[in-house]
């Protein structure tokens, strides 16, 4: 653990397993309720004299964290793959998100521009400042160990925030890589702590605690929710990024080949392991045959194995209990009626034997009574579902306690508009399967959080308002 400029060691040793084989992958220092408290302390005695320093002051320490994570781009994406499974394709881009992060928030941070507002009364000046809201806890999921960092410590560290942060036990080794970074830059002592360990020992301190201001988590609904009612013993504010089940919606003007990779790409990416992957694939019923049978033939020829290989395009899923899950939904599924077009078995090989592996798989005339339409999967199974009419599809597609991401496939101008602002979620693709970026606002509406992260939104949450009203003799 990493606390007030310091690495310190524990008792209490996790081991880290690489989901490919087992093996274990690396060792760390859990954390317990004494070193949390510590780290607390360190983050809010650091606080005055890191709020206190410029915005540009702040971003010289940023650029430097920047040119090492250039510097160890392989490095940081062979961890990437060796804790989580993710191929190493991905893991780059996941290492190249986490400096265009970096990069966007401490460039950002010296745009936060106050107003000046016109008095009623001639001997009163009004103005509104913006000031960091103080200390900050962030939780960081496994399946981005890297970026889901940089997205928090990002916009905190650029407008005078002090951090602890906490990330998954499934996946710390990129948050530590990421800490060694930020103390061999020269970090002033206490302004990120880190600390890998269990709720009862890490999460419940921080959200006892007075002193930490807000709370920014990336995690499951359920989480989220816990986490939110926590907050409000002391009107923490709260930052949720939380879970997702996303409708792909191809309808049948849209370009057949662009959908068809579109919905590879959205579904199959870190294997299904993303809260914005397409979970619910609608495809209208005059394309449904010739769009199940590319997108059939494109599921067969992904290239499932080690996430070290070049080749790899579908690694392992995180653990033997996530496999667990995706088995159950397609069992389900088939027994409720579903054609198993694809996958949907155990691999065979040595390569697998001891890995968390399930191959890409596709379920053709699902319905709306199986779990795999309504219950998130985290895995590489793509459900096909035909629909008739517009209106059909939106009332299904929003028919979910979830709002994150939706996407959707045509070429008709009109409809480009008239769905887009009609489906119930915080970002929508169209004709696209990756529409995030760091310069615009990524998050979900209804039960798939509250906040921001990216864009200038994203910065909004780690600030305080103040009014300044000046009365003055004329």
């Amino acid at each position: 653990m990493y606390i007030n400029g310091e690495w310190l060691k524990g008792n209490d040793i996790l081991k880290i397993t690489n989901p490919v084989n087992g093996e274990i992958a690396g060792e760390v220092y859990q954390s317990g309720v004494k070193e949390t408290e510590y780290a607390i302390k360190a983050a809010q005695d650091a606080f005055p004299a890191w709020a206190g320093l410029t915005a540009e002051q702040r971003s010289a320490y940023l650029y430097k964290v920047i040119d090492r994570l250039n510097e160890r781009k392989e490095h940081l994406a062979q961890t990437i793959t060796k804790e989580m499974g993710k191929p190493i394709v991905n893991a780059r881009a996941e290492v190249n998100s986490t400096i265009a992060y970096f990069k966007w928030f401490l460039e950002e941070a010296r745009r936060v521009y106050g107003e000046i507002i016109p008095s009623s009364f001639p001997n009163k000046r009004i103005s509104v400042i913006k000031q960091p809201v103080g200390v900050v806890a962030a939780i960081t999921p496994w399946n981005f160990p890297l970026s889901m960092g940089a997205r928090k410590l990002g916009p905190a560290l650029a407008v005078g925030c002090t951090v602890v942060l906490r990330p998954s036990r499934e996946a710390p080794l990129s948050s530590l890589e990421l800490v060694k970074i930020l103390d061999e830059v020269g970090l002033p002592k206490g302004v990120v702590n880190l600390l890998i360990g269990g709720t009862k020992e890490i999460v419940d301190p921080i959200m006892a605690s007075e002193v930490v201001r807000k709370i920014s988590f990336t995690g499951s609904t359920d989480v989220g929710k816990v986490l939110t009612k926590q907050s409000a013993d002391t009107l923490k504010r709260v930052s949720m990024e939380l879970g997702g089940h996303a409708p792909f919606i191809v309808f049948d003007d849209a370009d057949l080949d662009l959908a068809v990779e579109g919905a590879i790409s959205s579904k199959f990416i870190s294997a299904g392991q993303q809260c914005v992957c397409a979970n619910r694939i609608y495809v209208h019923e005059n394309i449904y045959n010739e769009f199940s049978r590319r997108f059939t033939e494109r599921s067969k020829e992904l290239v499932i194995g080690d996430g070290s290989n070049e080749s790899t395009n579908i690694g392992p899923l995180v653990n033997s209990s996530a496999v667990t899950k995706v088995e159950e939904q397609v069992q389900d599924a088939v027994d409720k009626g579903a054609k198993l077009l694809c996958g949907g078995s155990y691999l065979e090989g040595e390569a697998f034997a001891n890995g968390s592996f399930y191959p890409p798989t596709v379920l053709g005339d699902v319905t709306e009574e199986m779990v795999i339409t309504y219950e998130e999967t985290f895995g590489p199974v793509a459900p096909l579902i035909r629909f008739t009419t517009e209106e059909e599809v939106l009332q299904k597609a929003n028919n979910t306690k979830y709002g994150l991401a939706a996407y959707f496939f045509t070429n008709d101008a009109s409809r480009v508009h008239r769905v887009a602002e009609r489906l119930e979620y915080g970002m929508v693709g169209i004709n696209d399967p990756s529409p995030f970026t760091v310069q615009s606002p990524f998050g979900g509406i209804k039960e798939s959080g509250v906040g921001r992260e990216g864009g200038k939104q994203g910065i909004e949450d780690y600030l305080d308002i103040k009014t300044i009203s000046h009365q003055f003799k004329l």
